[in-house]
């Protein structure tokens, strides 16, 4: 996928890989459970993730606009109901695309898509919808992230065959701006978080859900990878809710 010379700097960006690696995580994060995360997808792109996404209906996937943006249903595929990489879940394949209209990949701005399944998802212990946010998220919030990114800064790197998971901690956008300095705007479309160095999201995790609870309230989007004592930047969930349920909405009533 084709990005921009300041997205390919600063997103959080997919990855290609062809070995697993067991024994790292996700920067500073642990082995999630099985069945943990049930809402967790992987999208794929010739056998290999690429990144994260999570169902938020039994035939509705959320994602980040950079990591379809260009793509075609065929060219992709879902897997969802495993925490492993390698083994395990049900394929899903893709119906339709949608990219946020206004989605620029010059600023990084917008970056939330839509996935449409082709059959909708049967829900069971391992595979389940995660809740849109009913409210905003303020800062010092209590959050978890979970992927298969890359799980140390060294290149190439490896991603885990384990998911992994994460607890955050939210920060206001005024500090995000102060500690990210010279990057791409942090908007009011944007949610923060931050521990400290050597914890949170690196490549591979684009897409994925910063979750609150029993409600999903980021989208992983970009920052300085990987866990190097900079904020990560999401994709607020609650700022887009009625672009997304405008579009669900919309796609139901259209008769095949």
């Amino acid at each position: 996928m084709a990005l921009s010379t300041t997205v390919s700097n600063f997103l959080l960006i997919t990855f290609s890989t062809y070995t697993f690696a067991s024994d790292e995580r996700i920067v500073g994060g642990n082995n999630a459970k099985e069945g943990e995360y049930p809402y967790q997808v992987s999208l794929r792109q010739r056998g290999f993730h690429t990144c994260g996404g999570s169902l938020i209906k039994e035939n509705w996937v959320l994602t980040a606009a950079h990591c379809v943006s260009g793509l075609q249903p065929d060219n992709m595929y879902l897997m969802a109901g495993s925490i492993r990489l390698n083994s395990g879940g049900e394929k899903l394949d893709v119906k339709k695309i949608v990219v946020h209209p206004k989605w620029s990949s010059s600023n990084i701005s917008d970056d939330i898509a839509l996935i449409k399944l082709k059959s909708p998802v049967t829900f069971n212990s391992k595979i389940r919808a995660i809740g849109l946010p009913e409210e905003d998220t303020e800062p010092g919030t209590d959050l978890i992230l979970t992927g298969w990114g890359k799980t140390s800064v060294k290149h190439p790197g490896k991603p885990p065959n384990d998911l992994q998971m994460i607890r955050l901690i939210s920060i206001s956008n005024e500090e995000c701006t102060t500690k990210e300095s010279n990057v791409p705007a942090v908007r009011p479309s944007n949610i923060c978080t931050f521990t400290k160095a050597g914890e949170g999201a690196c490549h591979g995790d684009s897409g994925g859900p910063l979750v609150r609870g029993d409600y999903q309230v980021g989208v992983v989007s970009w920052g300085i990878p990987c866990a190097r004592g900079k904020p990560d930047v999401f994709t607020r969930v609650y700022y887009y809710l009625d672009w997304i349920k405008k579009n669900i909405e919309h796609d139901n009533n259209i008769k095949e």
